[in-house]
């Protein structure tokens, strides 16, 4: 059965590992390298329960996480949050990012949260078709803004109104 809960500073190692394991298809984040457990604490401690979350899917081990961080530090953004989801080769395509999403959206009135937005390149198909499954509308495209290997990347902006 799998639980969603608040990651814990002893989760990070995993969620470092899902992380990484995305960086070579180059679809999924603009880094190029791996990154290390000690690299991403800060970003782990900016992450405040009740404040900006980073969930984390279990089952036997850590399936996935979730996290949102400020979408721009201006006042007026505060009601928005970019999310991230990443998900472990094992549980993709089971349901798991599904799950994750929809629990984030049942915590956002309480977070004071009303507009979610997602960066994702163009070419990333698998995670295109999440988003709009899950009723995020394409609100933007910015060609050629990330170069990847020599290869420029287009990055699109999506959103969803909770």
């Amino acid at each position: 059965m799998m639980i969603i809960r608040d990651a814990a500073r002893e989760d990070l190692e995993a969620i470092t590992a899902i992380f990484n394991s995305t960086i070579a298809g180059r679809m999924v984040t603009a880094n190029s390298s791996e990154v290390s457990v000690e690299s991403r604490i800060p970003w782990f401690e900016a992450h405040l329960p009740g404040k900006m979350p980073l969930w984390v899917a279990e089952e036997k081990e850590i399936a996935g996480w979730l996290g949102f961080q400020p979408f721009n530090s201006r006042p007026a953004y505060h009601a928005t949050v970019e999310i991230s989801l990443y998900i472990a080769k094992s549980y993709r395509r089971s349901g798991v990012g599904t799950r994750m999403f929809e629990y984030a959206v049942s915590q956002c009135p309480q977070l004071h949260i009303k507009t979610l937005v997602g960066l994702i390149f163009a070419h990333n198909e698998p995670s295109i078709s999440l988003v709009e499954k899950l009723g995020f509308k394409r609100w933007g495209l910015l060609p050629g803004v990330a170069e990847l290997d020599e290869v420029e990347r287009d990055l699109a902006i999506y959103g969803f109104r909770v």
